[in-house]
């Protein structure tokens, strides 16, 4: 992009923006030119989601000046940054669960005709932007039916639907596999090369790299470098250690130790009367990889192992012993954890606080009492949280308040104090930045080293390859491959998840 000679339509100058105990903004300063894609990068907590929370009058700053057009503005409201042409597709799911695709995009800028709500023209121009954007939905599906990456692509296009002039994302391919990810950016390049600015928040760096036009990277709420990009080739080691005040290594690697005898077994799980039976078996101490395109059925697959959703039939054995497992207390009950992928609306009470979220699992193994004072308690959580380095103004603090990434360290932390045996990590690094990943890497390393097992799925395939004893490759609900710690590659995961036969560089892992 070519900035010569031209002025940014928007500027941030010395925003400063404080909640209880912690200082979200420390004098940011950021801009953005028409046509620009502009990612910001740091860790969970530098910022990101507050500053773009700012200019989308979510949120007030207690000081600075925000420049749209050369006028100047103290803060937003809501209705201010939408009549300016501002959007944001927010990293937490704000749709309306009983609605369909079409109500959520055009809800509270309905169609009308004559004084009434034309649906047929919302679902004419919902189905021109799908087919438009490239992007496959059931247009009279709910959103509560929905898998959580298709919930992302309703966003996109309900942010898409108004024609905004400035586009926020953030996190927006978190959701995604490789291939759907793909897609988005693509996407993103398309709408910027339409005059639209976009301003990208994403924790995948090698994406960043692929579409920014500039990096600015944020830490402890101040910018500390913006990088051009014109080549597309940025260095990402310098990017991490802006990042993290220090170098630190991209992926994380697993540390060795023996695998003791299989401890967990699925035979013949069947989710309903025409799906396919699947089998598998995870030994003490190992970490068992899931992977699949989206639609695969991985997370169907733990939920019904954890009876959130009721199987049509099959086993479940732990130590040789069935398990009779029909809806999720069941399966606490026999230390079966499942950090959900969905966080927000699965994971946590968001009303509550970090020690009412931390303990509401193992609440009657490990307290006392029928009236219960929590704040009492805050020393049987105490270690977890320094632990896991929750980021907080406070133990007493709403759950609501944290950023994306420490709310999904007190994911873990609940099933932490549960003690449980066996673990289903369901994308349990999405959404978290690079250092943040390595912490959650150790803890799962350790949890193995104790004995415990772990089923991990996830979209991130260095994470699956490098910590993974082995891997369970799905496709359309069923397992094709199981790979041994030497024949796991990206390569060949992607070869057997798309049912692609030939193989002419697969480069294995150790």
């Amino acid at each position: 992009m070519d900035y010569e000679g031209k002025k940014p339509i928007i500027e941030m100058k010395n925003i400063v923006k404080t909640f209880p105990g912690v200082v979200a903004l420390n004098n940011m300063t950021i801009d953005l030119y028409e046509g620009e894609i502009h990612c910001i990068v740091g860790e969970n907590g530098a910022g990101k989601s507050t500053l773009m929370k700012i200019l989308a009058g979510a949120y007030t700053p207690d000081s600075g000046e925000i420049f749209i057009d050369n006028k100047v503005y103290k803060g937003m409201t809501a209705a201010l940054s939408r009549d300016l042409g501002i959007n944001i597709i927010y990293q937490e799911n704000l749709l309306v669960p009983a609605m369909n695709v079409v109500e959520n995009i055009f809800v509270g800028q309905e169609i009308s005709k004559g004084g009434f709500v034309d649906k047929a023209q919302m679902f004419k121009r919902a189905r021109e932007l799908c087919e438009s954007l490239g992007i496959e939905l059931n247009l009279n599906q709910t959103i509560e039916n929905l898998s959580v990456s298709e919930q992302q692509f309703v966003k996109i296009l309900k942010a898409l639907s108004t024609n905004p002039r400035i586009l926020i994302m953030d996190e927006p391919t978190s959701m995604f596999n490789v291939e759907d990810a793909n897609r988005v950016l693509n996407l993103v390049k398309r709408v910027a090369s339409n005059g639209v600015s976009i301003l990208y928040i994403s924790h995948y760096l090698k994406e960043i790299v692929q579409i920014a036009d500039r990096i600015t990277v944020i830490r402890d709420g101040m910018p500390i470098n913006t990088y051009y990009n014109p080549d597309k080739n940025i260095d990402l080691d310098i990017i991490v250690r802006d990042m993290v005040g220090r170098p630190v290594d991209m992926f994380y690697e697993k540390e060795s130790h023996d695998i003791g005898d299989v401890i967990f077994q699925v035979e013949k799980l069947k989710l309903d009367k025409d799906s396919p039976e699947v089998s598998f078996d995870v030994r003490k101490g190992e970490i068992l990889g899931i992977a699949g395109m989206v639609g695969s059925g991985r997370t169907e697959i733990a939920n019904a192992i954890v009876g959130a959703c009721k199987k049509y039939s099959g086993t479940i054995k732990y130590k040789g012993k069935e398990l009779n497992i029909n809806k999720p207390s069941d399966s606490i009950r026999y230390g079966i954890a499942y950090i959900t992928e969905d966080r927000q609306r699965l994971g946590l009470m968001l009303e509550a606080n970090i020690i009412e979220n931390l303990t509401i699992v193992g609440f009657h193994t490990k307290i006392k009492g029928f009236f219960v004072n929590v704040k009492k308690h805050f020393v049987l959580v105490s270690d977890i949280i320094n632990n896991l380095k929750i980021k907080m103004a406070s133990p007493f603090q709403a759950v609501k308040n944290l950023s994306g990434g420490n709310q999904q360290k007190v994911v873990l932390g609940k099933w932490l104090f549960s003690d449980s045996s066996l673990f289903i990590f369901d994308e349990p690094t999405r959404g978290i930045d690079v250092n943040a990943k390595a912490e959650f890497y150790k803890i799962m390393s350790n949890l193995t080293k104790e004995g415990k097992s772990i089923i991990l799925i996830s979209s991130d395939m260095p994470e699956l390859i490098s910590m993974s004893d082995r891997i369970a490759v799905l496709r359309k609900g069923r397992i094709v491959k199981i790979l041994e710690k030497d024949e796991i590659s990206e390569n060949s995961i992607i070869r057997y998840a798309l049912e692609v036969k030939e193989d002419v560089s697969d480069q294995k892992v150790g």
